[in-house]
């Protein structure tokens, strides 16, 4: 039952401040007995169902994850041949390979582009510095990054909104049960594409591994529900994934293909959908996730080696990440210990402030794109022009280095590839900070990780492009193009890195370009807490699996010193954009309040009898706003006793088959129960799937209004429910791990009068937030 009665402001419920409550003298909240009554509390509980999705605040509908074990479903479970079983299994499969493949081909697609657009560029900026044509090659350089950055913005603003930013915390929130609105559609799938295409290619500081994860989802839930929602393919296979459980199953395949296509990691993958985007997980799963990352990285080196007989333009052996720095011997010292804790402790000390300070700037963001969408375009091209000027201008202010004759690449380079970038320099000299900044960020990673190198930068220069980047980082995040978060916080963190390295001196005998991966992944660590995905994707990153101790040490510790002082980026986000999100761990407080507490300052349940009247149901469907009501009969014989007159609960119906039941006229002259046969004439379970149907596009006649439709054949009749005296925090656990959309609150005591059902908990009504509202005084005051 969502209740979106107490609509009181679109501004997002964490956008603003609890107020504070001083408790009596002595009090203890967490302490309370659960039969103490809480005397001060507010009238009502509050429930707002809106976020920001895209551009808009829209209403937000829960999943139904829960299994509809109605006479219908069952009926069909009974009569599945083994070959419908079969078609079941093989189109599951199948549509994992589908998403693989596709996910694998678009990848290889975007990076391409993204390479050859970006290559073209920089040869182009080249052949202007060569001829001594600085200013030329400002206007050029800033020109085409404008242009770039125009079309991504243009297409997130005014086509598909909720293409914009890296999508991951909106899926986050769909696997943990919250509809989000338009996330998955086609138009948001090919402007992901262009757009990532457009805004990477334009040198802004922000990632296509973010996007490409969402692209993944898109396509996806494509496959699974049969195309766009206007050209939808009736393939009779595909109903049986005409569900949101089905669905989510294969977007979180989606998920996992896509960050292994971008950092060409399988097992990187289905551990990151594992530990940060899923919410509920078996091993099914597991296998299914893992053979769609397999097939993305066969297509993915499929296409390489065709790049590598010089096929593909300028992309060469570049565009899919891939930092190798399997070259350099690892070997460990009781005295490296010591500079492995300083990164992590740095690394969650960056962590955490990166995501204090990106939560600043995305509330001022929000501010600027409220006001329109020229407002939203002026913001994405002014951070354009602003990093194209840095890049290009900043480079100026690095002294010449002469080329070492031991270098085994060729020193200086101005064509496609190399770490020793001559730019202004006479030859046989070569520009350092021009080797990192006019590059795409994918080679400024492998240079700024390339190993035994320890005197091919300069302190000055690795310190001016750590300050550019981590201002870059919080200011490009946010603007509307599709952006990544993981590509700016290896650049921030391997800049560090090498700084901390640089620093340290002979007091450590690690490579400086494992002090820069060992700094990204610290700070990575600190901003997004992720630990085991996190250890394997470097590993698989870097092709060097002696890294392993070492990095699992910096992980841990970044991670722990992060949560001392606020949670996770992805958590920020969703919580700035108000997604209902049901995190895994209730508060303490929780404890100490009961369900049954809940139902009390929540609006009273609305039932419907078993047979009920037409009227009655199109007067509770156009007046509530609620999405499953509780099926309550009275007077019910009870087999093998002698009771008469017992209260029965049925059990719970969905608004979306009440309106189904209307649409089809399955109206009764009187009121008695109907044959099985009778209903499976009439519906089929196919057909109950089918969410789209609003009450407002049903018509009843008069005479109508005064026949009877029997719910009994449409009813869940095996709800969840939970005693009236059940605390929060069980409930809420309950609640997330089985991905409810509903659970009904029962009494503690059977007997007469008493009514069969309390109340319903929807995910709004579990929410920390909103439970204060009611109980302001179950918070601990916050000490001044």
């Amino acid at each position: 039952m969502e209740d979106s009665n107490h609509l009181a402001n679109p501004e997002t419920p964490h956008s603003l401040e609890a107020e504070t409550y001083e408790e009596e003298e002595g009090s203890d909240t967490e302490s309370n007995s659960l039969r103490q009554p809480l005397l001060k509390r507010n009238r009502t509980l509050s429930s707002t169902p809106l976020a920001l999705v895209g551009a808009k605040v829209s209403h937000i509908e829960s999943l139904d994850y829960e299994i509809n074990e109605n006479d219908l479903f069952k009926h069909d479970w009974r009569r599945r041949s083994k070959v419908q079983v079969l078609q079941y299994i093989f189109l599951k499969w199948s549509l994992a390979f589908l998403v693989g493949l596709l996910t694998g081909l678009i990848a290889t697609l975007i990076n391409l582009a993204i390479e050859n657009i970006a290559g073209y560029k920089l040869l182009a900026i080249v052949g202007f510095i060569e001829e001594g044509r600085y200013m030329s090659g400002l206007i050029f350089f800033t020109g085409i990054n404008f242009f770039l950055t125009l079309i991504a913005a243009v297409l997130c603003v005014c086509f598909a909104p909720t293409a914009a930013g890296p999508g991951i915390p909106e899926i986050k929130a769909y696997l943990n049960g919250v509809d989000t609105p338009n996330m998955f559609g086609a138009t948001t799938l090919l402007v992901k594409i262009v757009g990532s295409i457009g805004a990477v290619s334009a040198g802004l500081d922000l990632g296509k591994e973010g996007p490409l994860v969402h692209i993944g989802s898109c396509i996806a839930s494509l496959l699974a529900q049969g195309g766009p929602d206007n050209y939808r393919i009736k393939w009779r296979w595909l109903r049986y994934f005409n569900n949101d459980r089905d669905r989510r199953d294969i977007i979180t395949c989606g998920s996992s293909s896509g960050v292994c296509a971008a950092f060409r990691a399988p097992v990187g993958g289905v551990l990151f959908a594992l530990e940060e985007v899923a919410t509920w997980w078996r091993s099914a799963l597991l296998w299914r996730t893992f053979f769609s990352t397999a097939v993305v990285v066969v297509v993915l080196r499929a296409f390489i080696e065709i790049c590598n007989s010089g096929k593909c333009g300028l992309f060469g052996t570049g565009g899919l990440i891939m930092f190798d720095v399997s070259d350099v011997k690892v070997s460990y010292q009781a005295m490296d210990v010591i500079p492995i804790i300083i990164i992590g402790i740095i690394g969650g000390l960056l962590g955490s402030l990166y995501n204090h300070v990106l939560h600043k700037v995305l509330r001022v963001y929000n501010l600027i794109n409220h006001k329109g969408k020229m407002h939203k375009l002026l913001l994405a091209l002014g951070v354009s022009l602003f990093t194209s000027v840095c890049q290009y201008c900043l480079p100026f202010l690095a002294q010449c280095r002469a080329c070492d004759p031991s270098f085994p690449e060729t020193c200086p380079t101005n064509d496609r590839s190399g770490n020793f970038k001559q730019f202004n320099c006479p030859d046989g000299y070569y520009n350092d900070l021009a080797t990192l900044l006019l590059t795409t960020n994918d080679d400024a990673v492998r240079n700024i990780f390339s190993t035994n190198t320890t005197n091919e930068f300069h302190v000055t220069s690795i310190l001016i492009f750590f300050a550019l980047y981590c201002i870059l980082g919080l200011i490009t995040f946010g603007i509307a193009v599709p952006s990544g978060l993981f590509l700016p916080i290896i650049l921030m963190g391997s800049g560090y890195g090498r700084l901390l390295s640089m620093a340290m001196g002979s007091y450590t005998n690690l490579d400086e370009g494992l002090f820069a991966v060992l700094g990204a992944a610290s700070l990575m660590a600190g901003s997004m807490r992720m630990t085991v995905s996190l250890c394997v994707i470097f590993l698989e990153l870097t092709n060097n699996l002696l890294l392993l101790p070492i990095t699992m040490m910096v992980l841990l510790i970044a991670k722990t010193v992060g949560d001392c002082f606020n949670p996770s980026i992805y958590e920020i986000i969703l919580e700035l954009k108000g997604l209902p999100f049901l995190d895994a761990n209730p508060e303490p407080w929780m404890r100490n309040l009961t369900v049954g507490e809940l139902a009390d300052v929540k609006p009273p349940v609305v039932t419907l009898c078993g047979v009920e009247k037409v009227s009655r149901i199109m007067d509770v469907l156009r007046n509530t706003t609620h999405n499953a009501f509780p099926i309550v009969d009275q007077g019910v014989l009870v087999a093998g006793t002698v009771a008469t007159g017992a209260t029965e609960l049925h059990g719970l119906i969905l608004r979306a088959h009440l309106v189904q039941a209307l649409k089809k006229k399955w109206f009764l002259p009187e009121k008695r129960r109907t044959e099985e046969w009778e209903v499976r004439e009439k519906f089929n379970w196919v057909e109950l799937a089918e969410r789209e149907l609003k009450i407002e596009q049903v018509g009843v006649t008069r005479d109508e209004m005064e026949m009877y439709v029997d719910l009994h054949p449409l009813t869940n009749t095996t709800p969840f429910t939970v005693v009236e005296s059940m605390s929060v925090a069980k409930a809420l656990v309950l609640f997330r791990q089985v991905g409810l959309r509903h659970l009904l609150i029962v009494p503690k005591y059977q007997g007469a009068g008493v009514a069969p059902v309390v109340g319903i908990l929807t995910r709004q009504d579990l929410r920390a937030y909103n439970i204060l509202s009611a109980f302001p005084h179950l918070e601990r005051p916050k000490l001044s």
